[in-house]
């Protein structure tokens, strides 16, 4: 038996933006944005916003390496008239059917923070800022800071002009994407480069709307050819004395953290003890990076803006469908929780699309051809995010499992996840006064049962009200515990 004792003394407030998705136009990689998009209807398909309110999220970041090269204005006005796009990293053309008023739209409808990546001179890339065949696609400070004012300002006229007489009101944007790495070993800013840009773009957004929550870049040096590079944290020191910053953004793509990993190809379904093995350790990684950017913050909070698996073959990964990769992200979801007294927002899945298994959200293509479903790492955050305390509490226990606990008034809840991949485990409930109700949601499969289109509801959850005070988790089980007292 395994006694969870639960200290109900409130630590910190938990940000409700920890279930972030990101949504990002992928290009022929992944269809995305498009592939949830209706073309004939001029609107979201019905099935992708019934399914992504099942996943809730609590926030939509709408960029990443696609901010690079994206100029706003192109993406609003009526639909015929809007400028198509070269998608420079990911390949193909993007319409631009989707862009401000459509990313608000629906973050409305699914109840979502929207969060905006702003271009910010391409990283300093000339890859990006001045393409072969292409016009220029350098953001400035001032495109950034009339998008701002765009979204926010009442009495904006081109907003009112296309239709929208209300503010959208986007509260938080980030600065640039990923300006550390050098994507192609081509040669962007410094970190002194990087420093000066952000502080630039930061104080004339701010001037567009003084209220607004700005994210900048702060991630460790990253050059994809040379693996054996010594990170430079430079960056993160430099972004945090940025008097206009209000977080420092970081990504964390992972694989097991251990040598023979069987997770990118078909190895995993080999040796499903070893690929246990391996998805068990994948959270180690994630707290180490996050300790690693904890440290010299000068009062900044942090956005770890994206984060999932990612594996050689451009995260088309089957592995990812598995139940064990279910289990994994559950032990991850628990480090992002621990350290919720510095984190803002975070993510663990790249959203919605037809191919990545980095989703959260997965598209049938064509969409009548079946119906959306939610991928492991999508069941296990919809899962967390219905059970969820609005204060830190500590939680202690000994044995195969992991869990961390939360407090909202005279509820407890706890997040859980068996790591015994055989072994079912007894629960011991202790929290310090005697409990009125407590009730368990959970979902308990093989770890090698993988989710598809023609089985997409395998990992449902299941509920069970718990009697007394101890409670059966099944082997591989993820389990959300609310308790009343």
């Amino acid at each position: 038996m395994i006694t969870l004792k639960i200290d109900k003394n409130e630590k910190h407030t938990i940000s409700p933006y920890l279930y972030m998705q990101f949504m990002e136009p992928l290009g022929t990689c992944d269809s995305s944005v498009d592939a949830a998009w209706d073309f004939a209807e001029e609107k979201w398909y019905d099935k992708v916003i019934d399914k992504t309110r099942e996943l809730a999220p609590t926030m939509i970041r709408f960029g990443g390496c696609f901010a690079s090269y994206y100029h706003w204005k192109e993406g609003i006005g009526p639909q015929k008239d809007r400028i198509p796009m070269r998608n420079h990293i990911w390949d193909g053309i993007y319409a631009n059917q989707v862009g401000t008023h459509e990313l608000v739209d629906f973050c409305r409808k699914v109840g979502a923070e929207p969060l905006i990546v702003a271009n910010m001179e391409s990283e300093g890339q000339d890859f990006w800022q001045y393409p072969k065949n292409d016009t220029c696609r350098m953001g400035t400070a001032e495109e950034a800071a009339e998008w701002v004012d765009y979204c926010n300002n009442p009495n904006n006229a081109l907003r009112i002009a296309n239709g929208a007489e209300e503010p959208f009101n986007v509260k938080y944007w980030q600065i640039g994407n990923e300006t550390s790495y050098s994507v192609f070993n081509q040669i962007g800013f410094t970190s002194d480069e990087c420093a000066e840009t952000s502080r630039r773009f930061a104080a004339a957004m701010r001037k567009a709307d003084p209220n607004i929550k700005l994210i900048a870049w702060g991630d460790k040096t990253r050059i994809w050819k040379d693996p054996t590079a010594i990170p430079d944290d430079t960056w993160r020191i430099k972004m945090s004395r940025i008097d206009d910053v209000d977080m420092i953004a970081f990504h964390h793509h992972f694989d097991s953290g251990l040598p023979g990993c069987p997770l990118s190809g078909n190895d995993y379904r080999i040796d499903p003890e070893n690929t246990w093995l391996h998805f068990m350790n994948a959270y180690k990684s994630m707290e180490t990076e996050i300790g690693r950017m904890r440290s010299d913050l000068n009062g900044k909070r942090l956005a770890m803006t994206e984060g999932h698996f990612s594996f050689p073959g451009k995260n088309r990964g089957t592995a990812l469908t598995t139940w064990a990769a279910g289990v994994a992200y559950a032990r991850c979801h628990n480090v992002i929780m621990r350290n919720s007294d510095v984190l803002d927002i975070a993510t663990l899945a790249d959203f919605c699309g037809n191919t990545w298994q980095s989703n959260a959200l997965m598209i049938p293509t064509p969409i009548r051809s079946g119906e959306p479903y939610l991928m492991p790492v999508g069941s296990i955050m919809a899962l967390f995010g219905r059970h969820q305390g609005k204060q830190a509490v500590d939680i202690s226990y000994s044995g195969s499992i992991d869990a961390v606990a939360s407090r909202t008034g005279n509820e407890i809840f706890i997040h859980v996840a068996n790591t015994d991949m055989y072994g079912a485990q007894t629960l011991k409930l202790d929290i310090g006064c005697p409990i009125k109700s407590a009730k368990m949601e959970y979902i308990a499969k093989n770890p090698m049962e993988e989710v598809t289109i023609v089985t997409p509801h395998v990992f449902d959850s299941e509920e069970m009200t718990v009697e007394g005070d101890t409670i059966t988790l099944p082997a591989a089980a993820v389990a959300a515990i609310r308790i009343s007292f």
